[in-house]
């Protein structure tokens, strides 16, 4: 008789996207296979740790700077980090957020996420496509905008973020090459939001 292999934390489940991306620190007991009764036991032996309603971390996982992402992330799969989070994730300002910006389509429903500190921002057709790029968090894959992108969103939001943010990220991006002129230009037209963009753009340019 066949015995059914003992299924421990460290078996969690590696992202579908890759089969050599590192295995997910951040899980949900369908992840593991095992019932919320035998996950319940793992955490009271401190193999497990429940960080947020529905979602475990196995021990041994290191916390990361941006392990409030990572939730929200593997919550809400279909958000894309943006703004002030973004900010933090490229290290670009000296901005600290308290709660993870997300981007959710328009049309979408809210998520409801009650215990997890999230802002929602609506983004619609090709802004929920253009400059977003994705990475591991915590082993969980995560959807961000990129440094161009981030910064063209704060001066199309900066009645949300503060017109500060925006020329701080601006002039920060610029200063540390992680953007140039016509990579916030092109981002910028591809937005929609050139003619909010470039005064400050073309002000950055002749200094």
């Amino acid at each position: 008789m066949t015995r059914r292999a003992k299924i421990t934390p460290q078996r969690a489940v590696r992202p579908a996207s890759s089969k050599s991306a590192p295995a997910a620190r951040i899980v949900r007991p369908r992840d593991l296979g095992i019932s919320r009764s035998h996950l319940a036991r793992l955490v009271a032996r401190g193999q497990a740790e429940r960080v947020a309603r529905g979602l475990y971390r196995l021990a041994g996982a290191e916390r990361t700077t941006h392990h409030t992402v990572a939730l929200v992330a593997r919550r809400v799969p279909h958000g894309i980090v943006c703004l002030l989070s973004a900010l933090s994730i490229h290290d670009i300002g000296t901005q600290v957020p308290h709660e993870v910006w997300l981007a959710v389509d328009r049309k979408a429903r809210k998520p409801e996420l009650g215990d997890l500190p999230v802002r929602i921002v609506r983004f619609s057709g090709a802004t929920m496509e253009h400059g977003i790029e994705h990475r591991l968090i915590e082993g969980i894959p995560v959807a961000v905008t990129n440094p161009a992108r981030t910064v063209v969103d704060c001066f199309r939001y900066r009645n949300k973020v503060g017109l500060d943010v925006a020329l701080e990220a601006l002039a920060e991006a610029l200063r540390t090459r992680k953007v140039t002129v016509d990579a916030v230009h092109e981002m910028a037209a591809a937005c929609r939001a050139l003619s909010v963009v470039r005064p400050y753009l073309e002000a950055f340019a002749w200094r």
